[in-house]
């Protein structure tokens, strides 16, 4: 049977049609123009987890979408991603055995390639951080008690450390959780002059200068550009706080010292020239309130209006209203996180929703924050994924 041009043109555009489809069936599927990648730094030790854990998130719903395990690594409890969004940099939480670990990033799965692991020159590091330049990562160790800087190659891998330093002084009066130095927070001051470190043993914030031509800490007495600063701490707490994280409002005129010992937001007026002065020490937990609990994580929303605490045990996000000229709180209430130790939150790249992590309930679950009044309310979207640490963002566009 002979068949006709016509025809044959026909047959072989639908051939072509067929074979696009197919094609496209196989390969990953493109991000949407308003999803995220968002990556789940989890516990692993006696539960189910596997490592890191993948979703596409959509900023205009707050829903989270499973990916699956973007990369099996052992307790990687906090997470950073590298400002060109290449990189993804964890900190391995296991005792004497504890690391940094560098992965690459796949925009397109969410899969992370593990590129090298280094000692983390401590134990238990639990928290991680960049300087302002994205050379440098800052590491802190919670039982070791010291702080350490790893080079960043241009190949996203971590260099041989620059620096490593242990705060020394008096601890705190709980026999149990502060029997030493035991920094839980470090981060960089916007200028990237000096770096701050939130020591729950020593009930402190001490200050480092940071020089970013080698990656050096040095005691913040030393001269620095001619001037000379006295002040080796930004801000002593009351006996027992056990400062934990810190949120410095966008100005930095505050500083909100989040108290995981005894559940408190200690407001200072900050000035890291002069050293800071207290302002105001708030409760997390409703009055009455007499259980364990264990405050774990501190935010506050883009537009400077609202600030937000995790309680584990009380198992609530406390919601704050910050006053701009004062830097004061009032307390907004308390919302009840839908599950058993809210270790961490995130708040959204676009300051619409804040994502709970339920250590002990496997969960993540979303609320929206109302923008007029700062409180919030459950979508009703609820993410798996077991022993949730820690959840960081980085667009999929």
């Amino acid at each position: 049977m002979r068949i006709s041009g016509l025809c044959l043109s026909f047959l072989l555009l639908i051939c072509a049609l067929l074979l696009q489809f197919i094609s496209a069936a196989q390969s990953p599927k493109a991000p949407a123009k308003n999803q995220y990648l968002a990556f789940a730094g989890t516990y692993t030790t006696k539960t189910a987890s596997k490592g890191i854990y993948a979703f596409r998130y959509d900023v205009a719903t707050g829903k989270l979408s499973a990916l699956g395990v973007a990369a099996e690594t052992t307790d990687p409890s906090f997470l950073v991603i590298h400002p060109n969004g290449k990189y993804l940099y964890a900190v391995n939480e296991a005792g004497k055995a504890s690391t940094v670990s560098a992965f690459a990033l796949d925009k397109a799965t969410g899969h992370l390639s593990l590129l090298n692991q280094l000692s983390a020159l401590g134990e238990d590091p639990c928290y991680i951080s960049f300087d302002r330049t994205g050379h440098y990562v800052f590491v802190a160790n919670y039982t070791s008690g010291n702080v350490v800087v790893f080079p960043l190659g241009s190949d996203g891998k971590l260099g041989a450390a620059t620096a490593n330093v242990r705060d020394e002084g008096t601890v705190g009066p709980n026999k149990e959780r502060q029997d030493g130095p035991h920094a839980h927070w470090i981060e960089p001051t916007l200028n990237n002059l000096f770096v701050q470190v939130a020591d729950l043993g020593l009930d402190r914030v001490s200050i480092y200068k940071f020089d970013a031509a080698n990656g050096s800490f040095t005691p913040s007495d030393s001269p620095l550009v001619g001037h000379h600063y006295t002040n080796t701490l930004a801000a002593t707490l009351n006996p027992g706080t056990g400062p934990r994280h810190i949120a410095l409002s966008q100005s930095e005129r505050f500083m909100y010292v989040l108290g995981e010992l005894q559940s408190t937001v200690t407001v200072f007026h900050y000035d890291i020239r002069e050293g800071d002065v207290e302002i105001q020490r708030v409760s997390t937990l409703p009055k009455g309130f007499s259980g364990r609990n264990d405050a774990a994580e501190i935010a506050i929303r883009p537009n400077g209006k609202f600030l937000y605490v995790s309680n584990r045990g009380h198992d609530s996000i406390a919601v704050f209203a910050i006053d701009g000229a004062s830097g004061k709180l009032t307390s907004k209430g308390y919302v009840p996180t839908g599950g058993k130790e809210p270790r961490h939150f995130a708040i959204d790249p676009t300051g619409n929703y804040l994502l709970a992590e339920n250590q002990f309930s496997d969960s993540i679950v979303t609320f929206r924050i109302d923008p007029a009044t700062g409180q919030l309310t459950p979508t009703g979207d609820i993410a798996t994924v077991p022993s949730p640490v820690d959840l960081v963002f980085l667009a999929a566009d």
